[in-house]
């Protein structure tokens, strides 16, 4: 590898660098180069802005009859990037910056336009006191002048820092903090007392709720209780009141009598006596009817209820109603 990258080129002794012919080419001659936008600028064809940093393949030439301390200055051509207008600007060695020439404004100069404005002003002064002695005394006397001012103004600030010195920051941070401690206190108060008179109100609305249910609860036991003295409730009461003393007795009465009026009492004389129907007289066709016929006639001869003659006055009325049967058939 060595030998294919030849560094050092082989000169013959006879080699004469004069002889070499040179080429003649115009001194105004330029060159391609890529460069970078040097600072901000807007094209004044279309307005297109062009920040700093933007790439571009530039021309270069040299700028014939300008120089600065023996340096030459470099002249640059550009291209819009939107309507492809010709921009041009050249090195400033005077001011280590590039100066705008053509087709474009540059942007963002407002400090270097101020420090030239302030060069500017030094020279025209300059100038004046080289000629005018008394100038050079009036300029003096403000520069004097000037300085008593900014002087005052600093000794008014010393005094200024040394008053707001004095005062005690901790005291007002304390100060503040205690107002600060008062005022969360304050609120606390109030919303615990908010949340007693909130919890009062819900109790006393609780109470009235609960006392209003209870009263329905009472007006609804003694409708219950003016709705259950009926006739027919004592079919359905248990016999536990015989140990209550007179208040059972009086139940039991009460009991007795609504059963005598809905059923009627069994062992009197006209117990069922609607019930029972009289035998008509007429032949016996068997031993049974004849049986059962003089039954009957034996009873009514004597006035009494079919009840009295048997255990059953139910089972008597079931007699009377299979002879009505055997009869009708």
């Amino acid at each position: 590898m060595s030998e294919r990258k030849v560094l050092n080129k082989y000169y013959p002794p006879d080699f004469d660098p004069s002889k070499i012919p040179k080429l003649k080419l115009p001194k105004d001659r330029q060159y391609v180069v890529r460069l970078m936008a040097p600072f901000n600028m807007r094209c004044k064809t279309c307005g297109e802005y062009i920040y700093k940093g933007k790439k571009f393949n530039a021309r270069k030439e040299t700028v014939q009859n300008e120089l600065y301390m023996g340096l030459p200055i470099f002249r640059f051509y550009i291209k819009c990037t939107r309507c492809l207008a010709e921009i041009t600007f050249k090195t400033d060695p005077e001011n280590t910056d590039y100066a705008m020439e053509h087709g474009a404004t540059r942007n963002f100069q407002a400090e270097k336009l101020l420090e030239e404005e302030e060069k500017k002003i030094q020279l025209e002064r300059e100038e004046e006191e080289l000629n005018n002695p008394m100038k050079v005394l009036e300029n003096r006397t403000r520069d004097s002048k000037m300085e008593m001012e900014v002087l005052e103004n600093l000794q008014e600030l010393k005094d200024l820092n040394q008053r707001q010195a004095r005062v005690d920051f901790e005291g007002m941070l304390d100060k503040y903090k205690d107002l600060e401690r008062r005022q969360r206190e304050r609120e606390l108060d109030e919303d615990e007392r908010e949340t007693k008179e909130m919890l009062d109100r819900a109790l006393i609305k609780r109470l009235r709720d609960s006392d209003s249910e209870e009263e329905t609860e009472n007006a609804k036991d003694e409708s219950r209780k003016r709705t259950a003295d009926k006739p027919t409730d004592i079919l359905t009461t248990d016999g536990n009141a015989a140990s209550q003393g007179s208040a059972s007795v009086v139940v039991k009465k009460q009991k007795l009598e609504s059963w005598e009026r809905s059923v009627g009492s069994l062992g009197g004389k006209g117990a069922l006596g609607s019930l029972v129907v009289r035998k008509k007289p007429q032949a016996p066709d068997t031993q049974k009817g004849a049986g059962a016929s003089s039954t009957a006639s034996a009873s009514a001869s004597n006035g009494q209820p079919v009840a009295s003659q048997s255990g059953s006055s139910l089972s008597l009325l079931g007699a009377y109603t299979d002879s009505d049967d055997t009869n009708s058939d």
